[in-house]
């Protein structure tokens, strides 16, 4: 109970508020715990939320990407306000913690938290993004806003599609669903996952492991997880084995876990392919949050 009325006195600061599709986009600002930092997360709520509570979709977004990318570029506010869902997508990392080192490059530090807990310094005190997405800003949104915490779900791109693999199997239960596009599959395999795994979490490969979907699924003892992917054919990082999805299918069909997989010709990497394809996401997401 001490936990909950701690929650309670956590301020948040609307910085904007638009209609869209009946319901209203807004972003807030919250001093975070985990992140010892300011953070803005961007919250949907459909028109739905008004007279009930609804169930709670999270969108993790990919490097480089702030709260803004999603909800001004993927074309999901259509979709989310027919169904009923509340839509939460937060920053990508920390911001504005002066840690050396954390702007020289656009794949490793500001933006591109890797939704992982950091056990190195000088990144271990601010760069947890796993327990912020998992815990801290769930209770939050739970706290403040008309939401049924049993009926939460998770998705997201690239680096985001990693963090919604991970913590789909590293929670059961927690989450009705899951899916992704595009999403890193197997980072401790890959140059994007090397050089993160290695700053955040040093240099024993066995511990980065447990921020590894592919890895994850294979630890698995079984999942009800009804996992969606899609994945442009013509995306730059497919061929450049930054994403490696075949590792992970091949992982998931081992244990006898149901994923579905998209390979969608002529489709790139961009935000032009999550919009095509971000309504069949939300009513996969739909049919487990509103059963």
């Amino acid at each position: 109970m001490v936990f909950q009325f701690f929650w309670r006195r956590m301020a948040l600061k609307q910085i904007s508020s638009n209609k869209c599709f009946g319901g209203l986009q807004k972003v807030f600002e919250h001093d975070s715990v985990e992140l010892k930092c300011k953070m803005k997360f961007a919250i949907y709520l459909p028109p739905k939320a008004e007279t009930g509570k609804c169930p709670a979709l999270y969108w993790l977004s990919g490097l480089t990407c702030t709260e803004q990318n999603f909800i001004s570029k993927s074309g999901y506010h259509q979709a989310a306000s027919e169904h009923g869902l509340v839509v939460i997508a937060p920053d990508t990392s920390p911001r504005g913690c002066n840690i050396k080192g954390e702007d020289e490059t656009w794949d490793f530090g500001t933006g591109a938290g890797f939704y992982v807990d950091a056990t190195e310094d000088p990144w271990k005190t601010n760069y947890r993004m796993y327990s912020y997405v998992t815990e801290e800003l769930p209770q939050l949104i739970n706290t403040n806003f008309p939401v049924d915490p049993q009926k939460m779900s998770i998705f997201g791109h690239s680096m985001g599609g990693h963090g919604a693999l991970i913590c789909a199997l590293k929670n059961p239960g927690k989450y009705k669903s899951v899916s992704a596009f595009a999403p890193i599959c197997n980072p401790v395999l890959c140059p994007w996952g090397k050089k993160a795994f290695s700053g955040y979490l040093g240099t024993d490969q066995s511990k980065w492991e447990a921020y590894d979907a592919t890895h994850l699924v294979k630890a698995c003892p079984g999942t009800q997880l009804d996992i969606l992917i899609d994945q442009g054919k013509d995306d730059q990082f497919l061929s450049d084995g930054q994403l490696l999805p075949d590792n992970f299918i091949a992982a998931c069909t081992e244990k006898k876990i149901p994923v579905v997989f998209r390979l969608q010709e002529g489709y790139d990497h961009s935000y032009y392919f999550i919009a095509t394809f971000i309504t069949n996401h939300i009513r996969h997401h739909a049919k487990y949050l509103n059963a």
